[in-house]
């Protein structure tokens, strides 16, 4: 009797065991609850390179899984995400300009789109060409804390071909190569593109450009910006990794999202020395991130990054300024780092399709000059 009696306690606690392992399953699939299984419904999106970081965080990554979403990117230009890159294979697309963005709900027919985040293009330089600039009259201070470059002051400098070696007063950076900020490639790239809107505004007459013939003139004056550059990366994080890794020697000043810089300043890992300097273009523009979904699965990823205040909190962390300031306002504090609360001289860009005209006559004058293959 006693033998059987032990039998049916083992089967039991067998059982007990087993509803347990089943119960714990169905239990982690879900969308909002805890615990160490799940079922995760994967939603594959492409995206431009500045974003990786944050896509790529084990934070994030478990924010998403509390939502019951495993989210996996790939990276791009902005331009390609919109011209070339098959979204077929992706649930969401999310360049980092409303342009590319407006291309891409127009032809997948997207209801709407999500703009979580956003960062002003700015310019990583080093305190001794901040000097140099100073003196040419090309950066002065904006009064509010932070030091901008006049991109009129600037355009001048580049018309006239000059060269670091004969800025006047120049003692700390006799470099023979030319006075010319450093950008990835305008055609593939969202924060060329972004240089791009801001150098035609000027170029323009302090106007949006906003015909085709307008678009031609100004191509013609800001193509020897990208063109007398020589070889131009095609993402933003590469320029800004040989800024860090190489200094002024090989990257003087580079055309940066906000957001690169500042995470890195958040992060506190060394990677910003004494010597570094963030100033502001004048004028500037904003690069407003922005999802495209194609699937309610990509919706709900939209979402969650634009409404729910972890996300907030993770976004603001790599350096992106979102709906809620006070977040990256409270860092920015935390890291005591010149970084103003908001900007005033901050320019639109052309719409989709004369940004595009203004793209494609540099690219023509690229091919041009390009020498023939062997």
């Amino acid at each position: 009797m006693k033998r059987w009696i032990g039998v049916g306690l083992a089967l039991l606690l067998g059982g007990a065991v087993v509803l347990a392992l089943v119960l714990g399953n169905s239990g982690g699939s879900g969308g909002g609850g805890g615990g160490g299984t799940k079922q995760l419904t994967t939603v594959r999106g492409v995206i431009g390179s500045e974003k990786k970081p944050f896509f790529d965080d084990a934070q994030v990554q478990a924010a998403f899984a509390k939502h019951g979403l495993r989210v996996e990117v790939d990276t791009a230009g902005s331009r390609q995400i919109a011209t070339s890159v098959d979204l077929g294979k992706y649930a969401f697309a999310f360049p980092s300009s409303v342009p590319a963005a407006e291309k891409i709900r127009q032809e997948r027919r997207a209801s709407r789109t999500y703009s979580p985040f956003y960062s002003p293009m700015a310019i990583a330089t080093f305190q001794p060409i901040v000097d140099v600039l100073t003196k040419a009259g090309v950066v002065h201070d904006s009064g509010s804390g932070y030091q901008v470059l006049d991109i009129k002051k600037y355009l001048d400098l580049v018309a006239k071909g000059t060269r670091w070696d004969a800025l006047p007063g120049n003692t700390t950076y006799r470099a023979r190569k030319r006075v010319l900020l450093t950008t990835t490639d305008v055609r593939t790239s969202n924060s060329a593109a972004m240089y791009l809107a801001m150098t035609s505004y000027v170029a323009n007459g302090d106007d949006v450009v906003n015909s085709s013939a307008q678009a031609a003139t100004v191509a013609e004056k800001v193509s020897p910006l990208f063109l007398d550059q020589g070889y131009s990366e095609s993402s933003s994080e590469a320029p800004f990794e040989d800024y860090l890794a190489m200094g002024a020697g090989k990257t003087p000043m580079v055309v940066i999202y906000e957001a690169q810089y500042a995470s890195r300043l958040f992060a506190a890992d060394g990677a910003i020395r004494p010597d570094m300097r963030l100033i502001y273009p004048s004028p500037t523009v904003l690069s407003k991130h922005t999802l495209v979904p194609f699937t309610d699965q990509a919706a709900e990823v939209g979402r969650l990054l634009q409404e729910d205040p972890e996300f907030a909190r993770l976004e603001a962390r790599y350096g992106f300024r979102t709906a809620d300031p006070k977040v990256f306002a409270g860092l920015v504090a935390s890291a005591k780092a010149q970084i103003p609360g908001s900007l005033v001289d901050v320019v639109e860009p052309p719409t989709y399709d004369h940004l595009e005209r203004l793209i494609a006559t540099i690219e023509r004058r690229y091919l041009a000059g390009a020498k023939p293959t062997s």
